[in-house]
């Protein structure tokens, strides 16, 4: 019975909440607030901006290489395993493989931001 009552309480209270989050903004609405925001962009003008990849480029690119470091992340405990020469090896690869990349990307001049 103390369970059904917590559900019911904490249901109750979020619903309430959530009414007043969905219904308190609009109280208030005046043309600067209920303009698109576009990162910069003049919120006035065309959405038809022509908008640069680099953005997207760099963004996966960090990704990518902030993905392999986080699988870096556990090697000085993986260091204490018995068979140390596998995990190197292993850790030899991802290394090789992070370097590679980022020779690729700064030979294909992924890096300069200026085009």
């Amino acid at each position: 019975m103390n369970l059904f009552i917590i559900i019911t309480i904490n249901i109750f209270i979020s619903s309430i909440l959530v009414s007043i989050a969905f219904w308190l903004p609009q109280i208030n609405i005046y043309s600067e607030k209920a303009n698109p925001y576009e990162c910069g962009f003049d919120p006035t003008s065309s959405a038809r901006l022509p908008f640069s990849m680099k953005f997207f480029l760099v963004a996966i690119t960090f990704l990518l290489f902030d993905l392999e470091i986080a699988l870096l992340l556990p090697l000085p405990w993986a260091i204490q395993t018995t068979s140390i020469s596998t995990m190197m090896t292993t850790a030899f690869i991802l290394v090789t493989i992070l370097a590679l990349g980022l020779s690729y990307e700064w030979t294909q001049k992924g890096l300069e931001w200026t085009e």
